[in-house]
């Protein structure tokens, strides 16, 4: 009868654990096997590792989270490439570029829309509602990966949310927000966040 018993309740787990593992609300437990994240990132946890295909200086080049090692980052995701609120915060990170490389911090932007859109966006003029040139790369998130890895990923909508992460020369996350797709963040916060970060770093508490 216990072989019995077993045997059904081991049933019954793997049958709530696969449906974890395909849900959309499913940021707590993922499945190992698929080399999901088991949950959802932290502060003072490693930062999700992240690679794939960015524009970078207008060509196209294979990034990965080791890449900046040494350094702070900020890894932000936005909605889709060709949207209004999109292009204002992307510009004005753009525009700031200098004032977060002069804190050791370089940026990376991340949208699940394709490389090739990335390019198309920043080929196309700032008054016909392009980017223009962009001083930091814009990573592809195609098949989405990275924002299941970051828990910003609407699964019915196929985008991320406005997430931010402000990550250490460790590759530690000290920093999340997120917010909902129709609000941007702001540069001067960021730059204050990751100043006080570094403050503490040096002087302590």
């Amino acid at each position: 009868m216990s072989g019995i018993v077993r045997y059904f309740a081991k049933a019954i787990v793997g049958r709530y654990t696969s449906k974890l593992t395909v849900s959309s609300l499913s940021s707590v437990s993922r499945s190992v096997s698929t080399g999901v994240q088991l949950c959802s990132p932290r502060v003072q946890q490693p930062a999700p590792d992240f690679r794939g295909t960015a524009v970078v200086n207008q060509e196209f080049k294979e990034i990965s989270l080791a890449d900046y090692k040494g350094k702070y980052l900020v890894l932000f995701f936005y909605p889709l490439d060709f949207t209004f609120v999109c292009p204002t915060e992307i510009i004005a990170f753009s525009e700031r570029i200098q004032d977060f490389k002069a804190i050791n911090t370089e940026i990376v932007g991340v949208s699940t829309d394709s490389h090739f859109s990335h390019l198309g966006w920043i080929n196309t003029p700032r008054k016909a509602g392009g980017l223009g040139p962009i001083t930091y790369p814009l990573l592809s998130d195609f098949n989405k990966k990275i924002a299941r890895d970051y828990d910003v990923l609407l699964e019915n909508a196929g985008v991320a949310l406005r997430g931010l992460f402000i990550i250490n020369p460790k590759g530690v996350l000290v920093q999340i927000t997120v917010n909902d797709l129709p609000v941007g963040r702001s540069v001067d916060e960021t730059l204050r966040l990751i100043k006080a970060f570094q403050f503490v770093e040096k002087h302590g508490e």
